[in-house]
């Protein structure tokens, strides 16, 4: 995907450009396999019916070509046309239904936005209500009025936004949280496109400066991932213990919510499709589209946390290492949820499609070969639930809950 010199700088005029730009891509993808196609077909009856099949080819292919010719040409004008309108102030990304479809582009070509810096792009932010928050003292007081010394950090997960804690329409765990043990809920939206560990990198900054600028002391953090979240949790606990952070000190838990520590088999899958795909020319297209799929979601073939897992690799060579063997951080509690479709967690169906997208193993973080560090003290198995039910429900908040409460300090001597 390439941008042009009149791409709209507006979110709304962004969108339209790029629902042009990849409709003409797939037209031209499409165009590609028709011929591909009709070589093959008159190909095989050229010797069997000699020059009597010259005519009707000559016609297939001046229609089909005058065929494609004529939309191109209809979409050019459209991009043009949308090229010349007026921009528009409205924030899609600050609207529940504009954040779900950025928050599923940005899953898919979130890392060619953000390259091209396109305005759909999400950027790793604070948010409240949809709208990002600058990391400042003054802004965050306004916009947090309830700000407490504990932090809750939640990072969604691939193809999501911070919206998705809200599933169900019942309060967000955080929420939740608040009122309970009095905690307050920081939302994270981010790029999911992008690898993880550029995602955790950027988190770790974030938490930085979220720390120092924060309007009341911060004497405690809890970070909750779902999905993809839970590795870029880990990518910033890295990246900031590895850089001696002061945050890091602060972080009593993590919590990884379905989370592919041992990547997810759909990644598998897709990349072995577009492997075989790519042999004939009849398919090579679909398996141009399957390649164009976002950095962060070839993360998720290993589960990569670092820039060493990926760079200087071939993301469509077939054999892929495994990642650099990542340590949790030392001084925090690691708890986990893993979900399975069938209500027995260890009914083979259950054990062999997880919760749909992440096998109970690899939420788990139990290999089949040896991480160090990867040790979870804590855990929930959850039965008859899907990935997205991790996001909000009464069973995990209740585990949640009482995990995070304060425990209650022991007489001079006791131990537990």
């Amino acid at each position: 995907m390439t941008t042009t010199p009149d791409a709209r700088t507006d979110e709304l005029g962004a969108l339209t450009h790029l629902a042009l730009t990849e409709l003409r891509d797939a037209l031209h993808g499409v165009s590609a396999m028709h011929r591909s196609v009709a070589v093959g077909v008159f190909g095989v009856l050229g010797p069997i019916l000699g020059r009597t099949v010259d005519s009707p080819r000559m016609v297939h292919d001046a229609v089909s070509e005058g065929t494609y010719q004529s939309v191109d040409a209809l979409l050019d004008a459209a991009q043009s046309v949308a090229g010349s309108l007026p921009t528009s102030d409205r924030k899609l990304s600050q609207t529940a239904r504009g954040a779900v479809l950025l928050g599923v582009l940005n899953g898919l070509i979130g890392d060619e936005l953000a390259e091209t810096r396109s305005p759909l792009a999400a950027d790793m932010s604070m948010r409240v209500a949809g709208e990002p928050i600058s990391i400042d003292t003054g802004a965050i007081a306004r916009a947090r009025h309830d700000a407490s010394g504990h932090l809750v950090v939640f990072l969604h997960g691939l193809m999501e936004s911070e919206l998705a804690w809200a599933i169900g329409g019942r309060p967000t765990y955080g929420r939740r949280l608040s009122t309970d043990i009095g905690a307050t809920e920081v939302q994270i939206r981010y790029n999911t496109g992008r690898h993880i560990s550029e995602n955790g990198r950027d988190l770790a900054n974030l938490l930085t400066d979220l720390v120092l600028l924060w309007p009341t002391p911060v004497t405690r953090m809890t970070l909750i991932g779902h999905s993809m979240g839970g590795l870029v949790i880990r990518s910033a606990c890295h990246t900031a213990a590895e850089r001696g952070d002061y945050w890091t000190g602060l972080v009593t838990e993590t919590v990884c919510l379905g989370t592919p520590h041992f990547g997810a088999p759909l990644e598998r899958g897709v990349h072995a499709l577009s492997t075989v795909l790519q042999s004939s020319s009849v398919t090579r297209p679909i398996s141009t589209l399957l390649r164009r799929r976002s950095a962060g979601v070839r993360d998720l073939f290993h589960g990569n946390l670092t820039p060493a897992d990926w760079s200087d690799q071939d993301p469509d060579a077939w054999q892929r290492p495994p990642g650099a063997d990542v340590p949790l951080l030392a001084t925090a509690r690691h708890l986990f949820v893993t979900a399975t479709i069938t209500r027995n967690p260890n009914h083979p169906i259950g054990r062999l499609v997880g919760d749909g997208v992440v096998l109970t193993s690899s939420g788990r973080g139990a290999p089949t070969r040896s991480r160090l560090g990867l040790r979870f003290s804590d855990g929930l198995d959850l039965g008859g639930a899907h990935h997205l039910t991790l996001l909000n429900n009464d069973e995990i908040y209740q585990w949640l809950l009482a995990n995070l409460r304060p425990r209650q300090a022991l007489p001079p001597g006791r131990s537990v």
